[in-house]
């Protein structure tokens, strides 16, 4: 049954620790080892059992769910990490460029008048936004 314990803490390593996901594991394990006893009454070998009632339980997707954490979270985390990061560089680039081009329109046209700040304010959101979003993908929220 040291077989089965390995499987379930395997199956439960990318939930966070906490009360409820114990009690899951501690229930999953209960009803594979209960699995397994019904399948040596019928005849199975014990490794034979093990391994049967392993495949038949197959994935915990759904217990994922109930638990708070999607199936695919710590596989994605990743790569939003690194597709906000981008989002993040290139509208600090755009920004530049496009404050840039206000700057040298105002003094090109109208050197008298400073007006190119004006428009700098709004083209900031921009980057500010993607800050905020990068950042909040970083902390796992």
């Amino acid at each position: 049954m040291k077989k089965l314990t390995q499987h379930v803490n395997d199956l439960f390593k990318d939930i966070p620790a906490s009360e409820r996901k114990e009690v899951v594991m501690q229930e999953v394990l209960q009803n594979l080892e209960e699995k397994v006893w019904d399948l040596m009454e019928h005849g199975k070998e014990e490794e034979d059992a093990i391994n049967k009632a392993i495949v038949e339980f197959g994935d915990i997707d759904e217990l994922k769910n109930e638990l708070g954490v999607s199936p695919e979270a710590s596989e994605r985390q990743p790569s939003m990490l690194k597709n906000r990061k981008l989002n993040l560089e290139y509208s600090i680039w755009g920004s530049v460029l496009i404050i840039g081009l206000f700057t040298f329109i105002n003094f090109y046209y109208t050197p008298e008048i400073i007006w190119f700040v004006y428009p700098t304010f709004a083209v900031l959101w921009w980057p500010l936004s993607m800050y905020y979003r990068w950042l909040k993908v970083k902390r796992g929220e």
